[in-house]
């Protein structure tokens, strides 16, 4: 058996990042800021997560920089070759499965629904 499932509420930092292809599908790539309960520290920890299809398209029309959010979905690596030393380099992504956007219209000018909505 194997689990590769992840949860996190976080804040937005940055206005989706959308494309769409020919195909019709549509791609959005979003920063989470998720605060980690620490004495020492109260930085918090960056996620990189991708969305596709419906649930991006909700996302680039309802999701903007400071929105709060609830994501499920998997972690992979995107592995590459640094082309200037050639060294091998890996980056964490969440591709997300559901979307929920958390908080009121007050939290977001963008006119997000007061009650939580799943996509």
């Amino acid at each position: 058996m194997s689990l590769n499932v992840v949860h996190l509420v976080g804040r937005v930092g940055g206005d989706p990042d959308v494309k769409y292809f020919e195909s019709g599908t549509v791609l959005c790539k979003l920063t989470l800021a998720v605060n980690r309960i620490s004495k020492n520290s109260d930085q918090p920890d960056w996620f990189n997560l991708e969305i596709w299809g419906k649930t991006a398209q909700v996302a680039a029309d309802y999701v903007r920089k400071g929105a709060q959010i609830g994501v499920t979905g998997s972690l992979r690596f995107d592995r590459w070759q640094d082309r200037n030393s050639g060294a091998n380099r890996s980056k964490p992504i969440i591709k997300v499965d559901q979307l929920d956007l958390l908080g009121s219209k007050r939290d977001n000018e963008s006119g997000m629904s007061q009650h939580n909505s799943e996509f």
